[in-house]
């Protein structure tokens, strides 16, 4: 199992036959009533394909992925992708670094230097960290054609023999939001041993936990928030976790499809008030969801949401991660457990942090304010 350098490089014959593609995009009229009120706006999509189409710079985006390390290993019956960013420090901690759904590895191009490096940003030296941010298996560049689906209990077996056996880390962060998050907790639970600590940017929390007799009035307002978004906001994890399959042929056959799917995610999950472009430049979404394209990783990656419905939750009842844990608790995250809800899962939570600003693609939206939190959780447990 020796990593293997790498580049990407996407033929540029895919590039000619996605902006063919998009040219030939066939649209939907708008439905009544207020933009984006059913999902994602026609007069946005209007706009986002021509300029996909004519003005988005591909080979720059993957220019930036290029300027870190990166390798393939084969592990667990794939080839497993991930950077390998070293630490500029006396001492980096080795750190793995997640993203979840519908992200990629593109998520991390702001924050990674700023792990890596601190003392370029006004940083401490000390506080460094060597990043190894996987494409999650079934993601992007950890997925091809005809290769096993992946729980998250199986991505944390992966992850973990990748950082434990492959790259040698005795003991190590986990960072992550969203599936990273789970991943994390996962790891948490499974290799304990192996773990200085974890940092989430979400709370893996059930859903179907029973509202308390007398709930605070924090417990309340989260119960209410999570009933109305269970209610409006969730009906993608049943289509991806019941009939994958038939999802996939339309958004690996339709970039356009493809990108309204993504997009309305970025705009509903991010603190951006409505505007999308705000928070996320246009390119950076992009370069995110051509991922996707060009690596026809969408229908594995909803995977995760398959064995989620149709298995055990990846934390045994009963169980309870008792590895050290940090939060960063972004006020526009899309489910927002206050802490005593959290600490019937998390039972060492040693750092809380209430953040100013910031939604679900917190590495994306506020790199430097999740870099600074990720530092301070970590600096003392080095």
């Amino acid at each position: 199992m020796h990593p293997i350098p790498f580049q990407l490089k996407v033929p540029e014959a895919d590039i000619d036959d996605l902006k063919s593609r998009l040219t030939r995009t066939r649209l939907p009229d708008q439905a009544p009533d207020a933009p984006w009120a059913y999902g994602t706006d026609l007069g946005y999509m209007r706009d986002l394909i021509p300029w996909w189409r004519d003005r988005f710079n591909w080979r720059a985006q993957e220019a930036k992925l290029n300027a870190f390390q990166q390798f393939k290993v084969p592990l667990h019956g794939i080839n497993l992708h991930f950077i390998r960013a070293e630490g500029k420090g006396p001492d980096p901690m080795p750190l793995v670094l997640m993203h979840g759904w519908p992200g990629s590895v593109f998520e991390f191009i702001e924050i990674i230097p700023r792990l890596t490096d601190p003392a370029r940003f006004g940083g401490d030296p000390r506080d460094a960290f060597t990043v190894i941010a996987p494409s999650l298996p079934g993601f992007g560049l950890s997925f091809q054609q005809g290769q096993p689906r992946f729980s998250i209990e199986q991505i944390a077996d992966c992850l973990h023999d990748l950082m434990s056996n492959v790259l040698g880390y005795k003991h190590f962060g986990a960072q992550g939001g969203d599936y990273g998050a789970f991943t994390a907790t996962r790891l948490g639970v499974a290799h304990p041993g192996s773990l200085v600590g974890i940092h989430l940017n979400f709370l893996v929390v059930r859903r179907d936990l029973p509202v308390p007799a007398e709930p605070s009035p924090e417990e309340r307002i989260y119960f209410d928030n999570l009933a109305s978004w269970t209610k409006v906001e969730t009906g993608y994890q049943q289509i991806q976790g019941s009939k994958p399959q038939t999802l996939a042929y339309g958004l690996t056959d339709s970039p356009a499809g493809l990108a309204a799917w993504l997009v309305e995610k970025f705009r509903t999950w991010s603190d951006c008030d409505g505007d999308i472009e705000s928070v996320h430049s246009r390119d950076s979404v992009l370069a995110n969801i051509s991922l996707y394209w060009f690596t026809a990783a969408i229908g594995s990656s909803f995977w995760p949401y398959y064995a989620r419905l149709h298995h055990a939750w990846p934390i045994p009842d009963g169980a309870r991660v008792m590895v050290p844990t940090g939060y960063a608790a972004f006020p526009k995250e899309i489910i927002r457990p206050p802490r005593s809800i959290a600490e019937t899962v998390y039972g060492n939570i040693q750092h809380w942090t209430p953040m100013a600003r910031g939604g679900h693609f917190a590495a994306m939206e506020q790199p430097q304010a999740l870099a600074a939190d990720i530092a301070t959780f970590f600096r003392g447990l080095r």
